[in-house]
């Protein structure tokens, strides 16, 4: 038995550090937390001073078992969980559970799983930072107050399944997404007159030269015709010539949130898949902690930076820098991401190897030099009227770090200069030649709506979370239903286009697709009304401002200049007050809009939220006549839905033919839009618009459908309503909605089961239900 124990998060960890430390040490894993508040009561008697009530999740007692054994055997245990205050929780918790004295227990931390990090942390024990665990605490136990008490306040005052809930960060960043989407349904469009025109000629040097020149934007038709009108029989001339100087600087080595944003541009990553990622290269000794807000390096780190750069590249392409950060409580971590060898331009691992490049080139790059340009503005004058053409360029003289790296910026950054092109060489008097000029119709855009990298780089920017908050605040908004990733189809838009050409101007109409998006977030009608209702009944809960403030008092708490008892009591105190207003005086949300009056029944029209989603109906419950429903589109929204396109989505069920002599209809239902045939049910694919699905694209369907699930029956007991059914893990039997396994031995015999024997299988899984086993697909 080794006389240490070192206990670490994960056990992919625990098999990197057990390599760099030898016989006397044994490193075992907490497989993350290991205790959680209690679900009764909230976990928190709110009478004691918010003191919290901690249990051992049933999945833990396993793992908690086990650490208890060998830490008796040991000699002396250390505890070496992540650096973060989430790691410096489950330390707290271990001692507890492991009757260990925090303020004698060996506590170590590191930022990297190298051998050298690791044997320096062993030298340099310090022991469990209370002040950081409290400040988790305070995190845990007021998110906790906010879900456990604005939930049943969501169940009583919405007509839907009790699945609703409310988060601190999590609500906010919901309102964000909401206010982006009805600020770009109230958008309205305007165009104006971009003026462009190309030019022929000779540079200095006898060569031919053909580039573009911009005009000043002209607000309408009519002034763009006027322009062209004066620019007719022109000469055109470079009046002057501007050559300047400019660089380019990298950007800092990544924290949490910037190498979230830039695996979501380059490499289309979800923030969950990046921190994933970046979790399996941290564990396995590649890279440094993941979760940091800090843009530092180390000196060992900048030396061996600095030695690869002049290696490979060169002195020329050195540039040493210290990076600084703007948000002063960046104080959880002391480095930025990086590799933990400079060295290693790659890894072997086929799943982690583009976010290893990324996060290699983007620290390289930040210790090169700048990237030297020179831009060039060449005005060009007109002859015929006072105005002046502009043409600009740029040349790249010396690549600097962009022979590395060039970092991505997000739609709304993107600005025209981004795609400045190349200039011949003019001079100054030179006479050019007119091929054509146009003037083209552009039209203003709205702000894009978020994708999960625009999202965490507006928390950021609000204050509000923290790195290791990013990922699952975006995860349970999408899981929640209240926000959903999906792309948006372009419509086809008209624009108008003036042409100069031989002093001769025509017009012509063009036609562009306009506002098609990919995997941007927008809000669900169930998002939309609970933030509307957040927002009048708990506005403190959904103000960017108080949101951020908490967390600025949480960063208060780890530095020890607050006790976390009286953050939470500043809260918890006025925010009851709200759940009991809320309770007493709130309506019920409904979520509605009228749209209008059937013709037909003469009974109103509304959108609204049903139980099971956004509905639009007709009639009302207390007619005589039973309403009439009907469930919106995916791509619909109770906030944009018509009229019109309301009483399209009555025309359902549709009745489409007859196959085999009974009739083949189309609806949707619960689960989905399906086709019906001979009372039965084949649910449609999402390539299917059951609006417009023809009788022969059904027959198909149903054929396959049909097919798929007679080779998938083995036997049915129709009296006894028992199916013996193949499945992908091989035989299993079925009565109503549930399935019941069948052993290896009864698998290979299915066909030859028995009623009898069918019925003796199910009452004893039901007498003794087996436990969960994930097991593997066969083949």
């Amino acid at each position: 038995m080794a006389k240490n124990l070192l206990i670490v998060e994960s056990p992919a960890k625990a098999k990197t550090i057990e390599k760099y430390l030898g016989s006397d040490f044994e490193v075992k894993s907490s497989y993350g937390h290991i205790r959680d508040l209690e679900k009764d009561d909230m976990g928190i008697d709110i009478k004691h001073n918010y003191s919290p009530r901690y249990i051992i999740p049933e999945d833990k007692q396993k793992v908690v078992k086990e650490l208890k054994s060998v830490a008796k055997k040991a000699d002396e245990v250390w505890l070496a969980t992540d650096e973060d205050r989430e790691g410096e929780a489950i330390s707290w918790h271990l001692c507890e559970v492991l009757g260990l004295d925090p303020v004698k227990t060996k506590r170590i931390v590191f930022h990297e799983i190298t051998k050298p990090a690791i044997q320096r942390a062993v030298q340099q024990p310090r022991t469990v930072d209370m002040n950081l665990v409290d400040a988790q605490q305070a995190r845990r136990i007021l998110d906790r107050i906010v879900g456990f008490e604005i939930s049943p306040v969501l169940w009583r005052k919405m007509s839907m399944r009790n699945s609703l809930s409310a988060g601190r960060v999590q609500s906010v960043a919901v309102r964000l997404i909401a206010e982006r989407e009805r600020e770009i349904n109230a958008f309205e469009p305007v165009s104006s007159f971009k003026i462009e025109a190309i030019f022929s000629g000779q540079d200095i040097n006898n060569k031919n030269v053909s580039f573009k020149a911009e005009g000043i934007r002209q607000k309408n038709a009519e002034d763009a015709e006027t322009f062209l009108q004066s620019c007719v029989g022109a000469n055109y001339k470079v009046s002057d010539i501007q050559v300047k100087p400019a660089k380019k600087s990298p950007a800092a080595p990544f924290t949490t949130s910037t190498l979230q944003q830039e695996a979501s541009r380059k490499l289309g990553y979800s923030v969950s898949k990046t921190m994933l990622l970046a979790q399996k290269l941290y564990e396995s000794g590649n890279i440094t902690y993941m979760r940091t807000d800090s843009v530092n390096l180390s000196d060992t780190a900048l030396n061996d930076i600095h030695s690869n750069i002049s290696k490979q590249y060169g002195n020329k392409y050195l540039q040493p820098r210290k990076y600084k950060n703007k948000n002063e409580s960046a104080q959880e971590a002391h480095e930025a991401i990086r590799p933990t060898y400079i060295e290693n331009t790659s890894v072997d691992d086929s799943d982690t190897k583009r976010l290893y490049e990324l996060i290699w080139k983007r620290t390289i790059a930040s210790q090169m030099s700048d990237a030297e340009l020179e831009k060039t503005t060449a005005k060009i004058a007109i002859s015929t009227n006072n105005q002046e053409l502009s043409a600009q360029g740029e040349v790249l003289k010396f690549d600097g770090f962009l022979k590395v790296y060039m970092e991505d910026k997000d739609e709304e950054d993107a600005t025209e200069e981004d795609t400045e092109g190349m200039l011949p060489q003019l001079s100054v008097g030179q006479s050019l030649t007119l091929n054509q000029m146009q003037a083209i119709e552009r039209f203003t855009r709205p702000a894009p709506r978020y994708t999960e990298a625009s999202l965490v780089k507006k928390l950021e920017e609000l204050g509000i979370g923290r790195p290791s908050t990013y990922a699952p605040t975006i995860s349970t908004i999408l899981k929640r239903g209240y926000v959903e990733k999906r792309d948006k189809e372009g419509v086809l838009r008209n624009y108008r286009v003036l042409v100069l050409k031989q002093d001769k101007i025509s017009k012509k109409t063009e036609n562009e697709t306009t506002g098609a998006e990919r995997s941007k977030l927008f809000p669900t009608d169930l998002g939309l009304v609970i933030t509307d209702f957040l927002v009048e009944y708990f506005s403190d809960i959904m103000d960017y401002g108080f949101t951020a403030k908490l967390e600025d008092e949480f960063d208060e708490i780890a530095e020890g200049k607050k006790q976390w008892e009286k953050t939470i009591d500043g809260f918890y105190k006025p925010f009851k007050k709200d759940v009991e207003h809320t309770l007493e005086n709130a309506e019920r949300i409904k979520g509605e809009r009228e749209l209008g009056v059937d013709e037909t029944s003469g009974k109103k029209v509304v959108a609204r939220m049903g139980r099971y989603g956004p509905m639009v109906q007709i009639g009302d419950v207390n007619d005589e006549e039973k309403p009439r429903f009907a469930k919106l589109k995916p791509t619909q929204s109770i906030e944009t839905i018509s009229f019109e396109e309301a009483m399209e989505l009555f025309k359902l069920p549709r009745n489409l033919g007859q196959f085999e002599d009974e009739d083949v209809t189309v609806n949707i239902g619960r689960f989905g839009p399906f086709v019906a045939h001979n009372k039965k049910f084949y649910s449609l694919s999402k390539e299917y618009d059951p609006y417009s699905i023809t009788l022969e694209e059904s027959i198909p369907i149903i054929e396959e459908k049909r097919k798929a699930k007679e080779e998938r029956t083995i036997k049915v007991f129709e009296k006894e309503k028992i199916q013996v059914l193949r499945g992908p893990y091989g035989p299993y039997l079925k009565v109503g909605l549930r399935n019941y396994k069948l052993t290896k031995e009864q698998q290979e015999r299915a066909a030859d089961l028995t009623v009898e024997e069918a019925k003796k299988i199910i009452e004893e899984l039901k007498a003794n239900p087996p436990k969960k086993v994930a097991r593997k697909k066969k083949k």
